[in-house]
C-alpha cells in the first residue's frame, strides 16, 4: 500500500484533534482510535484470522459518527471492490484533512485522478513482468545471503530479525538504485521508521529523517543517474517532475514493499510452521509455490483496511445511505474471508479452488509492487524450507506477540531452531 504510514497518520491527528477541539496529537498506530472501531478489525493473539472468520451482520455498516462525519466499514468483498473502483463517488483526496503540504510525501494512495494518474504513470514501467523478472537473480542471491547469515548465527534465531526484513530492505534498495555504502545509514533509519515503540515525536521525527535520506539519494540520482528505479524515472521526466515528487514516490514504494513483505514473510513461516504438512508442501512440490502464496496472501492479508474513502455526494451503498463527506473503509482482511466468496475461507488451505482476494487491495490504487511482493515470497519460502528441513519453532505459540493495533498486521519475533532438535516442532 503505497505511502500507507506517514500520510495515514497525518491524517488520524488531524480526525482527533477534531473530535477533541485540541490541537493535532502524536499518533503512529492504532492506539488513539476508539475501540468501538477497531473491535470489527481485532485479531486473535495466536491464529491471525479466527475472529475474523464470521461475518459482519452487514456487508456495509456504520461504525459510529465521530468527528462530524458518519463512519461506515465495507466487509464483504464485492462490496469493497464497488468502493475501491468507484472513481465518481468517492475520493481518495486527503487534502482537505491534512492540508496539502501534509499530503504531498509518499501520498500516491491519498490522490484522485489526474493528478494519481500522472505519478502512477511514473512508475509502472518499473513493476512490469519483464522488468520484475530481472530482479530474480539478486533476490535469490539476497534470500541466499539471509539465509547464510542465519546458519551462522543458529541454532536458534528470530526469523523476523534475521529473514522476513532484511529481505524485502535489500530488494527495495536494489530496486531503487540505493549505493551499497548508503545501505547501512538507511537501515538504521528505516529500524527506527517502523519501531511501533517509539511512539509519538520518536515516530514523528524517525519519518521525516528516512524521508530527507529519499529526497537526498534523489537529488544525487539527479546529479548523477543509476540504473535503478530513482535514476531511470529522473531520466525520462527531466524536470518535469520535481525532486519531491520523485522522493515521494519512492517513499511510497519502501513503505509500500518492505513493512508488508516482511510480514507476509514472517507470518507465512508461521504459518508453515504451525502444520507440518504444508512445510513439507512447500519443501517436497515445487509446483505448490504458486498456490500455497497466493493462499497466503488471501488468509493473512497483513494489510487490514484500505485507504479511506471519503463520498463526494450523497449516495446510496448496498441500501445505506452515505452522505456526502462521509468516510468508507474498505476492511480487506474481512473481505477475504467473506463466506459468500468461497467456504471455510477461515482456514489456510492452498489446495482450494483459487479464490479471489483483494490483499493488495482493488481499482486504480491496487498496489502497484503485488508482482514484486509475489515474487519475493515465491522463492524466499521453498529456499527456507529446503535450507533448514527441520526447521522448527522454537517457543510455545501462544507466547509470540503480535501488532494488531497496526495498519499492517504483524508479528514482533519468531524465535526458531534451524535443526528442530528442541522447542515445538508440530505446534497447531
Amino acid at each position: 500500500m503505497i505511502g500507507l504510514t506517514s500520510a495515514r497518520t497525518r491524517l488520524t491527528q488531524r480526525l482527533v484533534a477534531r473530535a477533541t477541539g485540541g490541537a493535532p496529537v502524536d499518533l503512529t498506530s492504532l492506539e488513539a482510535v476508539p475501540r468501538r472501531l477497531l473491535r470489527p478489525l481485532r485479531r486473535s493473539g495466536l491464529d491471525p484470522v479466527t475472529r475474523i472468520g464470521h461475518s459482519a451482520p452487514d456487508p456495509v455498516h456504520r461504525l459510529a459518527h465521530m468527528f462530524g462525519m458518519n463512519i461506515w466499514l465495507v466487509s464483504g468483498q464485492d462490496e469493497a471492490k464497488a468502493v475501491l473502483a468507484d472513481q465518481r463517488r468517492f475520493s481518495n483526496d486527503i487534502r482537505p484533512y491534512v492540508g496539502a503540504a501534509g499530503a504531498s510525501v509518499g501520498g500516491l494512495g491519498f490522490t484522485d485522478p489526474p493528478e494519481h494518474t500522472r505519478l502512477r504513470t511514473l512508475l509502472t514501467p518499473e513493476f512490469t513482468m519483464r522488468r520484475i523478472n530481472r530482479l530474480t537473480p539478486r533476490i535469490e542471491a539476497i534470500v541466499d545471503a539471509q539465509l547464510d547469515q542465519m546458519e551462522a548465527s543458529g541454532p536458534v534465531v528470530d526469523l523476523v530479525e534475521q529473514f522476513a526484513f532484511p529481505i524485502p530492505f535489500l530488494v527495495i534498495c536494489e530496486l531503487l538504485g540505493l549505493p551499497a555504502e548508503d545501505r547501512a545509514r538507511f537501515m538504521t533509519l528505516s529500524h527506527a521508521r517502523f519501531d511501533v515503540t517509539a511512539g509519538g515525536a520518536g515516530a514523528f521525527g524517525a519519518i521525516s529523517q528516512s524521508q530527507l535520506f529519499l529526497l537526498e539519494a534523489t537529488r544525487k540520482q539527479r546529479a548523477n543517474p543509476g540504473d535503478g528505479l530513482l535514476g531511470r524515472i529522473l531520466a525520462a521526466v527531466g524536470d518535469d517532475v520535481s525532486d519531491e515528487e520523485v522522493a515521494g514516490l519512492a517513499d511510497g514504494v519502501f513503505t509500500g514493499g518492505y513493512e508488508t513483505t516482511a510480514s507476509m514473510l514472517a507470518l507465512g513461516s508461521l504459518v508453515l510452521l504451525r502444520d507440518r504438512k504444508h512445510f513439507e508442501l512447500v519443501r517436497d512440490d515445487d509446483s505448490s509455490i504458486d498456490r500455497v502464496v497466493e493462499e497466503m496472501l488471501r488468509y493473512l492479508s497483513v494489510v487490514q483496511i484500505a485507504f479511506p474513502r471519503f463520498a463526494k455526494e450523497d449516495l446510496d451503498l448496498f441500501g445505506k445511505r452515505i452522505r456526502k463527506g462521509d468516510v468508507v473503509i474498505a476492511a480487506l482482511s474481512r473481505a477475504d474471508r467473506d463466506h459468500r466468496v468461497g467456504p471455510d475461507l477461515g482456514t489456510f488451505d492452498p489446495n482450494r479452488p483459487p479464490s479471489p482476494h483483494v490483499a493488495f487491495g482493488y481499482g486504480f490504487h491496487r498496489c502497484v509492487g503485488a508482482e514484486l511482493a509475489r515474487l519475493e515470497l515465491r522463492i524466499a519460502f521453498p529456499r527456507l524450507v529446503r535450507r533448514f528441513p527441520e526447521l522448527a519453532l522454537a517457543v510455545e505459540p501462544e507466547t509470540l506477540a503480535f501488532r494488531d493495533k497496526s495498519i499492517v498486521y504483524a508479528v514482533d519475533s519468531l524465535p526458531v531452531h534451524l535443526d528442530g532438535t528442541s522447542g515445538p516442532s508440530n505446534a497447531s
